[in-house]
């Protein structure tokens, strides 16, 4: 599966999921090219984390189609599920570590359990991770033994062990404060950078996101309003973008851009 720049590696059309009576995606559509950052954003209930699972193949979609690597998950069988989420890294908001096993165990254990590597080749990559994310000198400790930006870093490495081709990212900096959450998207961007994976983040806080991403979508009323450039999205003159934006950043982006453009005017 080598991946071209431009390729699309997953495809939503026309995505509809209904919740009893309820229409959750009501026609979401959404392509995200390889090798890119995919941001949605959106107030919570609206939908952003399902859209998250049917990517995942954990829920199917009434109407429409979710290809991935363009296979259909539809479908696709048990064992071409199994395939294609090999290829998947996931960071969840509790980021979910294990708190009986060592911080070195909690990242070497999806190659424990996915491949048969023996446990040298396991050590080089774990080691690698942890060096990535710098926490060479925590491997032996435990998570409750971790603030909650240094277990970020962990679920990150655990995340990034299979050298997965797409990481999904679900409000990954919920419970962390302004600077820690700068930190790590920083560290989200560089190893974006170092290994070249195409990343789709789920969030609601979007200020310390938007410079990283490549698109911005809105969860909203069922659809994903716009995908575009955070600048296309932050100067959008679509309503619900608009009152997002206005709610979310106030007024400092919209300052920024009026400074851009007194410097573009001088």
């Amino acid at each position: 599966m080598g991946m071209k720049p431009s390729e699309i590696v997953i495809e939503l059309d026309n995505v509809e999921k209904y919740f009893g009576q309820q229409k959750v995606l009501d026609g979401v559509s959404l392509q995200v090219r390889a090798g890119t950052t995919t941001v949605i954003v959106g107030a919570s209930g609206q939908g952003k984390s399902v859209i998250l699972k049917h990517m995942l193949g954990l829920m199917r979609p009434d109407a429409g189609r979710v290809v991935v690597f363009g296979q259909d998950l539809a479908q696709s069988n048990t064992n071409q599920l199994r395939d294609i989420r090999s290829h998947f890294g996931v960071l969840f908001q509790n980021v979910a570590l294990f708190d009986s096993m060592s911080v070195y165990d909690n990242v070497a254990l999806p190659l424990r359990e996915r491949t048969h590597k023996n446990e040298a080749d396991i050590r080089v990559n774990v080691e690698e991770k942890l060096a990535l994310m710098g926490l060479e000198d925590h491997g032996e400790k435990f998570p409750a033994q971790l603030s909650g930006g240094m277990q970020k870093r962990v679920g990150l490495a655990r995340a990034l062990v299979l050298n997965p081709k797409v990481v999904f990212f679900d409000e990954p900096t919920t419970g962390l404060d302004v600077s820690k959450s700068n930190e790590i998207y920083r560290l989200f961007f560089e190893t974006q950078v170092r290994l070249n994976y195409t990343a789709v983040i789920v969030s609601h806080d979007v200020p310390k996101i938007f410079k990283l991403s490549d698109s911005v979508a809105l969860m909203a009323e069922g659809k994903l309003q716009g995908c575009m450039s955070p600048e296309a999205f932050q100067l959008s003159d679509n309503p619900l973008i608009r009152s997002f934006v206005l709610e979310t950043m106030g007024p400092i982006y919209s300052s920024e851009t009026e400074e851009a453009l007194l410097y573009e005017t001088l």
